[in-house]
């Protein structure tokens, strides 16, 4: 019993100093150690043999930082690589010999699990010296101990990490490990790098540049991915813009190959708007090819790849709109507005899409904030989209609870009621004043060009409150305009409100009027359209007793293409005899030529601008007839001319069918 008892004593005695004494086993070889890619990730190497690897790096590496971006760096990379490798090897020897040992955690590990914070991380690697593989989870631990924090956190927490001293070590040991380490672990690293703010011209960032060049070809799809979304984060340099390339050609040549929805989103933002349109119509190709995988943030993201890539593709934006469409109620407010958004950078729109966020919106109204309903309203003013419903909801809120919205809100909200012309019917005059009342309590508040533009939007809306008015027109507020540098967008909507003052002729306390120092040059300019000139002047000259004006610029502020004259229907032709003047039997219509960008989406209700133009020629005397851009190109000449004959002389025509009418109030 006691031989036994001796012997198993000898034993451990023997492991025990293997453990403590690992630098006295030097029979391994080192450069064929190098290559073994197992050794290099047990993690029992910079556990155990930790505490003398650390003093003996100490002793032989700088504690300078590295800005160098220089071609020798490479060279400097292999010179000091043996260092850490050497000293971490004979303990991998040892422990690989254990199958249970090797398929465990690690000791170095589970500490790493541990650590909260960049700080903790290095501390941990100041005690123990991380192999090749630990350095890169030593990376993304201190990444990922930030994501959750705040932003007031993670700045303190980072400002600890770069005065760390051993934060230095680490970065020059990542430097050495950067061509030891797995693909995987090379992209994970410098995203971890990039994304902790290591400068980007820091010797480090530029080493795992070149290591992922010389290694693009072996990348397989998640490493690619990875990459991809480093180099997006990225300023342009020299190494940056070779890898960039790179990426272009390996994803080109392996695009058939891809699987991941999500990977070839990421290399597509990767490529942005600099991609040939060639490899850009590829890429879509193979995007709808995998539109079976597509989940809701898959279809959500690609229509922000798009939008980075500046790439209008119709069969992709349809399909990633039906699928937002049918799941509405999944998707949070910030990207709900971030897709409205992305749709207005494409110049995209879908009346159905558009109809449905707002009648869901409509349908949950109770759930928005005020804030957020704002959002919704102002991003569906900038698609030129009325919704209905929900403007409906909203103008309620607002008459019953004005003093709820600041005066942000207020100014949003007068724009988009007066960009889109919304109907109020019989709510009307209850809002205007619910919003007059709320925005004169935050008159001694406003500057000037607030001011303005609240004179601008209300008059649009034919509703003229006096008191900011007169404010507007004070001679302290014009001297505060026109210091602050007068540019055409300020004399255009002082232009809007003299000739709303003018010719509305609102009842005021006292006559107000705008002085001609702030109106610039009010004479407009158009450019003749010529197939409609064409058509106009084919019309009238079948007609012996109409004429045509074209251009004509009334009230020194509106142009119309075309003013037809011609007699009343029902009223007898005057004579040089007769009672009745020239103007009270003649008609006068005036042709105006509105682009699709003047009428709300999907209808032809009139925007602001063309509402208020209408209700002014009406003032004075004309009948407006609307031809539409997209009436002019839809028809050939001759059918121009036979429809421009139906809407100017429709007593004439057997049967009308009018593509177009007489404008609405």
């Amino acid at each position: 019993m006691t031989i036994w008892v001796t012997s198993d004593i000898i034993k451990w005695s023997l492991r025990l100093c293997c453990h403590r004494f690992p630098w006295k086993r030097s029979s391994f070889p080192v450069l064929a150690s190098i290559k073994d890619s197992s050794l290099s990730r047990n993690g029992f190497t910079g556990f155990w043999g930790g505490r003398m690897n650390q003093s003996r790096l100490s002793g032989s590496l700088s504690t300078t930082r590295f800005y160098s971006c220089g071609e020798k760096d490479s060279e400097d990379l292999k010179g000091s690589n043996s260092i850490t490798t050497e000293n971490s090897l004979s303990t991998d020897e040892l422990h690989k010999t254990s199958s249970e040992q090797r398929w465990r955690i690690s000791p170095f590990q589970e500490l790493l699990n541990r650590c909260n914070s960049p700080s903790d991380v290095l501390d941990l690697t100041s005690k123990y010296a991380p192999t090749n593989r630990q350095v890169s989870d030593c990376l993304s631990r201190m990444w990922f101990s930030t994501k959750k924090l705040s932003d007031e956190q993670r700045r303190y927490e980072l400002q600890l990490m770069f005065e760390h001293p051993e934060f230095e070590n680490l970065l020059q040991r990542a430097t050495r490990s950067a061509q030891y380490m797995s693909n995987k672990d090379v992209a994970y690293s410098l995203l971890s790098m990039v994304n902790l703010g290591v400068a980007q011209r820091s010797h480090v960032i530029q080493t795992f540049l070149r290591t992922c060049q010389e290694r693009l070809n072996d990348f397989d799809e998640k490493t690619l991915s990875m990459l991809a979304s480093v180099l997006e984060r990225m300023k342009a340099c020299q190494n940056v813009d070779a890898l960039k390339e790179g990426m272009r050609l390996v994803v080109e040549a392996r695009l058939p190959e891809i699987q991941n929805v999500l990977a070839l989103q990421t290399m597509m933002r990767l490529l942005g708007r600099d991609a040939p349109i060639e490899l850009k119509q590829k890429l879509e190709r193979k995007a709808l090819s995998m539109t079976d995988q597509f989940s809701l943030p898959n279809a959500q993201h690609m229509i922000f790849t798009m939008d980075i890539m500046g790439f209008h593709s119709k069969p992709l934006l349809k399909f990633c709109s039906d699928k937002i469409k049918d799941n509405l109620h999944n998707i949070p407010f910030n990207i709900l507005y971030n897709i409205l958004q992305s749709y207005k950078d494409l110049l995209y729109r879908d009346t159905d899409l558009f109809t449905s966020i707002s009648d869901y919106v409509a349908s949950t109204f109770d759930m928005w904030t005020n804030k957020q309903l704002v959002f919704f309203l102002s991003v569906f003013k900038d698609r030129h989209f009325c919704p209905a419903s929900l403007m409906e909801l909203y103008t309620e809120k607002v008459i019953a609870n004005p003093e709820a919205l600041n005066l942000k809100d207020l100014l949003s909200v007068i724009k988009v009621y007066s960009s889109l012309n919304y109907d109020l019917r019989h709510q009307r005059q209850a809002f205007l004043d619910s919003l007059s009342h709320a925005l004169i309590s935050y008159l001694p508040k406003m500057s000037g060009l607030e001011l303005l533009k609240s004179a601008y939007y209300l008059c649009g809306m034919n509703h003229f409150p006096s008191a900011l008015l007169e404010q507007l027109l004070s001679s302290s507020t014009l001297e505060q305009l026109a210091s602050s540098s007068f540019t055409k967008s300020k004399e255009k909507m002082f232009q809007r409100v003299d000739i709303c003052l003018r010719l509305d002729c609102p009842p005021l306390p006292q006559p107000l009027i705008v002085p001609l120092s702030v109106l610039g040059n009010p004479t407009p300019y158009q450019l003749v359209n010529p197939l409609l000139s064409k058509s106009l002047q084919r019309v009238v000259a079948d007609q012996a007793n109409a004429s045509l004006q074209e251009m004509l610029v009334v009230e020194n502020f509106y142009i119309i293409d075309g003013v037809v004259t011609k007699p009343l229907p029902s009223q007898p032709r005057v004579s040089e005899t007769s009672s009745i003047s020239p103007a009270e039997s003649s008609q006068r219509l005036a042709v105006i030529y509105t682009p699709n960008s003047s009428f709300c989406f999907g209808t032809l209700h009139p925007r602001g601008p063309l509402a208020v133009q209408i209700r002014h020629l009406k003032i004075l005397g004309y009948t407006p007839v609307l031809v539409t851009e997209q009436l002019l190109q839809s028809l050939s000449e001759e059918e121009m001319i036979d429809e421009m004959r139906r809407l100017i002389f429709p007593e004439h025509a057997s049967e009308i069918q009018p593509r177009v009418g007489h404008a609405e109030s």
